[in-house]
């Protein structure tokens, strides 16, 4: 069976990124569609996974725009694009506001800068998945519930397959659902599906040459469907070899405990990661996130291993928002622990010798005040290089977590899509992990995946309804 439905809008994927973009243009009047693969009404995305932390690099989203700005470039070092990084800085604040006013509710912790706004009801101190009524998952039903108040359908069970176009216009979407084939009629296209996480093969082109190694932090529901689609209609794609993520413990393939919390950043971070020679791969100092990755591009991604101290365990490891101690031993994780270096080597199989000697070099290296002169060097960073010297010592085998891919869809201030010559695709939008632009450039550089969705949302949405309203002569809501 095939039917055709008209609309002004259509948005593809019912993450936080694509209800801000559809409750935002029906905010404005306009009749709007939201496709979504999942079929349960409480369907599985990285929003519901997330721990609902809205923050911008690690600031608080109210800050002074010139500061978030200062703060992305730091976080990117200075790759993510000038007028992407603008509008996160310039919107962030009237966006929570936004959110707020649709019914999201925030609590603050403590005096945490980047935990100012922290979507409630909070995940709580556990290992695991906590999902379910929580924060992320509020919200999200929420927004649900307001876009069908507001006139618009929500298609679940619903994948989209093909763009739709005329004249080098965006026209509407193609979907499949269990009846068969839809066309989507629609003036403005906003691709909100996610990042390309779920689908392996593209991970193995771009990230990772056995995916399977890695483990998922989300649901796998971002399978790059908005790429590929954007892509057939001449985008423009950023550098694809980039994800967010974690340390995990490498139990997480067989404990679900230990997924997608606690991470062992950390412990990686204070201490050291080594392979299963017992050498440093990467500069532990550029964090979690940019180890994940460089585990990732290992010729096998399970040979890691954080190797830190009694004192580090009893300090940065009982620091992180979901600690790894206690919880890693709480849920059942590996953590091998010995009285000598050459004890712990011996219970994990790295070369013992090169473990001391790679020890032992880090240690010098920190009393120097020489880090930088490692191979590879240590950079100074927010969680403290400490010296491993304090028995026991400890041994926790790592895999990389994989949340949402950084690389996309390249996209203007307003969401727009943009072909290989620079111009925008007429009618067409990303946002959220669809797009690249702002993380992933040259690198790693994480700035906030909730706040990217929700901002992005918001301005792909507006930009749409005041060419649409404009061009109908209907007023604006503003």
């Amino acid at each position: 069976m095939s039917e055709t439905h008209d609309c002004d809008v259509v948005v593809v994927g019912g993450g936080i990124a694509g209800l801000t973009a559809a409750n935002r243009a029906a905010q404005q009047g306009l009749k709007v569609v939201l496709l979504e693969r999942g079929v349960d009404e409480r369907y599985l995305c990285n929003t519901r996974y997330s721990g609902g932390v809205i923050h911008l690099a690690f600031r608080n989203v109210k800050d002074r725009p010139e500061e978030l700005m200062e703060a992305v470039k730091q976080a990117t070092s200075g790759n993510a694009d000038p007028a992407l990084a603008k509008a996160l800085a310039t919107t962030c604040g009237r966006a929570v506001d936004w959110l707020s006013g649709e019914g999201a509710k925030f609590i603050r912790v403590g005096q945490i800068a980047w935990q100012q706004w922290v979507l409630a009801p909070p995940r709580r101190i556990m290992p695991g998945l906590d999902w379910e009524g929580r924060g992320p998952d509020f919200t999200l039903r929420t927004l649900a519930n307001n876009l069908g108040a507001r006139g618009g359908r929500i298609f679940r069970g619903t994948a989209a397959t093909a763009l739709m176009e005329k004249n080098g216009t965006c026209t509407g979407v193609e979907a499949q659902d269990a009846q068969g084939t839809h066309h989507f009629n629609a003036r403005a296209v906003v691709l909100a599906d996610g990042g390309f996480q779920g689908n392996l093969e593209l991970v193995r082109r771009h990230i990772c040459s056995v995916p399977e190694k890695l483990k998922q932090r989300g649901p796998s529901t971002g399978v790059g469907d908005g790429l590929r689609m954007a892509q057939a209609m001449g985008a423009r794609v950023t550098d694809l070899d980039y994800f967010y993520g974690h340390m995990l413990s490498r139990d997480a393939f067989t404990n679900d405990l230990v997924w997608p919390y606690p991470q062992l950043d950390e412990l990686g971070i204070a201490g050291i990661v080594v392979d299963t020679a017992g050498e440093r791969f990467a500069d532990e100092g550029l964090g979690g996130v940019y180890l994940a990755n460089a585990i990732a591009k290992l010729p096998d991604p399970l040979a890691a291993w954080a190797i830190f101290d009694e004192a580090i365990w009893q300090g940065p490891g009982t620091t992180a928002r979901i600690p790894a101690n206690p919880h890693l031993v709480k849920a059942g994780g590996t953590m091998l622990k010995a009285n000598t270096l050459r004890e712990l080597a011996a219970l994990a199989g790295i070369a013992a010798g090169a473990l001391e000697s790679t020890v032992a070099e880090c240690d010098k290296a920190l009393s120097a005040g020489r880090l930088a002169q490692l191979d590879p060097p240590r950079t100074p960073s927010a969680v403290e290089a400490l010296p491993i010297r304090q028995p026991p010592f400890y041994a926790v085998p790592l895999c990389a977590g994989i949340t949402y891919t950084f690389g996309g869809v390249a996209i203007d201030e307003h969401g727009r899509v943009l072909r290989s010559d620079g111009g925008p695709i007429s009618g067409l939008y990303a946002v959220g992990a669809t797009t690249g632009g702002l993380e992933g450039v040259k690198g790693c550089g994480y700035v906030g995946g909730l706040v990217k969705g929700l901002v992005f949302g918001l301005r792909a949405a507006e930009h749409a309804a005041k060419k649409i309203n404009n061009a109908s002569g209907a007023a604006v809501d503003s």
